[in-house]
């Protein structure tokens, strides 16, 4: 298992704040990779009407919850499984299936090497190349799915390089793993931010191929991490019945359930969102990579995968300059296959894009 440096998530506000004396309710945080508009405005009006949820337990099967997220997946409601956020279903599903060996792109997410080294399994990376600005290329990729692997884990968009596996690219890792009876998870956290979301996501493959997993949460899209509420979408009956006798029975509380349904429907925060990250995504992409300090990589997610072309810089004096303005990037050094050459930071509002873009090139 590699080793992973500490270092400061997202989340970490509470340390940041006493280690650097700055209260974190001060901190504008470009690592968290959260949606800048906040909570759906619907699900603010509209969750404590449903207070009253909280009185009786959820209905097990969550049917009204699970048609919602079908709706707005547009997809097979008895495909959803619901959980207490996505990190729980990776290891639902890694438990289920049992990988004795899987594969890993990298540089990713550290949950998925955590959660096959809990179940005894092994994890090999096969690392995105730099000079293909990390896109993944499949010639190069079909070697490494050889018949000792059980399971193939893909964050799409990945996090933190920012790239994307298309619907056709993933239909075809689909047709190789399928013969060679390997297991696909894809974690698409973020592909709700991609600019054409029907053609970065495979949701649609799952009616025709048994041997996906897709995985997906309100956390970063709907600004709303405390909630826990995630899902999977899976067309293998089979497992789905696995995992359904796995879990157990009420996974999510009755106002997270509300929640969802809420946020789910909220078409004109939905649009909004995505038309801001658009926009600032294409300007600040342009900005960093006229600055001449950075070298930016075009970004698929609502965040930027940055290498740092200044030697006088590194990732840690950078997240150093920015945390004492009260800004908080994420350091890269701590990814597989990265360095101190690399950072990474999300879009916010234009007013705060444009602070952190001046205190970096700088």
């Amino acid at each position: 298992m590699l080793q992973h440096k500490d270092h400061f998530h997202g989340s970490d506000l509470e340390l940041i704040e006493k280690e650097y004396g700055i209260k974190k309710d001060e901190i504008i945080s470009f690592s968290a990779n959260v949606n800048p508009l906040g909570v759906s405005p619907l699900l603010k009006s509209e969750l404590a009407n449903h207070i009253d949820a909280i009185t009786s337990y959820p209905d097990r099967e969550y049917t009204d919850l699970r048609r919602s997220i079908a709706d707005y997946c547009k997809c097979d409601m008895d495909h959803i499984i619901v959980g207490n956020g996505s990190t729980e279903l990776i290891s639902l599903f890694i438990d289920a299936i049992h990988p004795r060996k899987a594969l890993i792109l990298g540089p990713t997410y550290s949950e998925y090497e955590r959660s096959i080294s809990l179940i005894g399994g092994k994890t090999l990376y096969y690392p995105l190349q730099e000079e293909n600005n990390f896109d993944l290329i499949l010639s190069e990729f079909e070697p490494n799915l050889t018949e000792d692997i059980d399971m193939v884990l893909l964050c799409n968009p990945n996090n933190p390089t920012s790239t994307s596996i298309d619907r056709k690219k993933m239909r075809a890792i689909l047709d190789i793993c399928k013969e060679k009876n390997i297991y696909v998870i894809t974690d698409e956290t973020y592909v709700e931010f991609c600019d054409n979301v029907e053609e970065a996501s495979s949701v649609s493959l799952t009616a025709s191929y048994n041997n996906i997993i897709i995985l997906r949460g309100t956390s970063k899209f709907f600004a709303a991490p405390g909630l826990r509420l995630g899902y999977a979408i899976t067309g293998n009956m089979e497992l789905y019945h696995e995992i359904m006798t796995r879990k157990n029975p009420w996974m999510i509380n009755s106002l997270a359930e509300v929640a969802g349904k809420l946020c789910f429907k909220d078409q004109e925060y939905i649009e909004e969102t995505r038309k801001l990250i658009q926009t600032e995504r294409e300007l600040y992409c342009r900005l960093y990579n006229e600055s001449g300090k950075f070298k930016a990589y075009y970004p698929q997610a609502n965040f930027m995968l940055l290498k740092i072309l200044d030697e006088t810089e590194n990732s840690h004096s950078l997240f150093e300059r920015a945390i004492k303005e009260k800004m908080m990037l994420r350091d890269c050094s701590t990814f597989p296959f990265l360095s101190d050459r690399y950072i990474r930071i999300c879009f916010m509002n234009p007013e705060d894009n444009r602070r952190l873009f001046d205190c970096l090139t700088r």
